[in-house]
């Protein structure tokens, strides 16, 4: 299967695929990778976007952006090697895609708000030969934020909470069964139950409009910042933070939020 993205070699774009064929031909590493060598790289450099974008660092993402794409391009150049697809055939199929899924800018269809779009999203996807709305949430996603996907689709044919305050609910009542377990020693009860709690607590934020992942972060940065604070304080005390009494250390961890 032949490539045929090959015209306008100035345009940025077209360079990046020319500098790829020529590297696949001549670099001895990107003459030896395929998908599965490449796989946990690309992980990484969505895990840099990631941090990129908390931080809203726009020179870093522009990079980190650069980067995936050229991970895309290296996929599809390794699949039009051995006659499966071409980057064309990607191109082609996303934009078939954009277009199928979108009808209220493509067809006939109204719509009035997001929640509709998204609606109209999953209906689509179910018409199109997927057996579950929630066959597209994949089973390597780390678990808070497949738990919020997991309720996003869910709630797009109608499967949620009128609103926030009936997941308030259900996180007391997690609170609760999670007590019993503990009073009644059901040991292998309390991991269930704490996951219940977890899936609870993640559904509240979505419906408060807050991305869980996204928050949990900025607390785990905020929780390192102060804790390492900490250790530099005890230290310039002539003493490891292990070393400080639990009062001590709680004194230290009140200056940190200042």
């Amino acid at each position: 299967m032949e490539e045929t993205l090959t015209q306008n070699s100035a345009h940025p774009f077209f360079k990046l695929k020319n500098i790829l064929d020529e590297l696949r031909e001549k670099c001895p590493w990107d003459k030896v990778q395929t998908w599965q060598t490449l796989r946990p790289l690309t992980l990484e450099e969505v895990f840099e976007l990631n941090d990129s974008l908390l931080a809203e660092d726009a020179p870093a993402v522009c990079e980190e952006l650069g980067d995936i794409l050229l991970h895309i391009l290296f996929y599809a150049k390794i699949a039009a090697e051995q006659q499966q697809f071409t980057i064309e055939n990607v191109l082609t199929n996303l934009c078939n895609k954009l277009i199928s899924r979108h009808p209220h800018i493509y067809g006939t269809v109204q719509v009035a708000n997001e929640a509709e779009v998204k609606q109209n999203w999953e209906q689509l996807k179910l018409k199109e030969g997927k057996k579950s709305v929630l066959a597209g949430v994949p089973d390597g996603m780390p678990s808070v934020l497949k738990a919020w996907r997991i309720q996003e689709k869910a709630a797009a044919i109608g499967f949620d909470w009128p609103n926030a305050n009936g997941a308030l609910e259900k996180i007391h009542e997690e609170l609760s069964e999670i007590q019993v377990a503990i009073n009644e020693q059901k040991t292998e009860h309390l991991e269930a139950e704490v996951g219940d709690l977890l899936f609870a607590a993640i559904n509240y934020a979505r419906l408060l409009n807050i991305n869980p992942d996204t928050a949990l972060e900025k607390t785990n940065k905020k929780f390192k910042q102060r804790f390492q604070w900490m250790e530099t304080q005890s230290l310039e005390q002539g003493k490891t933070l292990k070393e400080l009494t639990l009062s001590e250390m709680e004194e230290l961890w009140q200056e940190s939020k200042h």
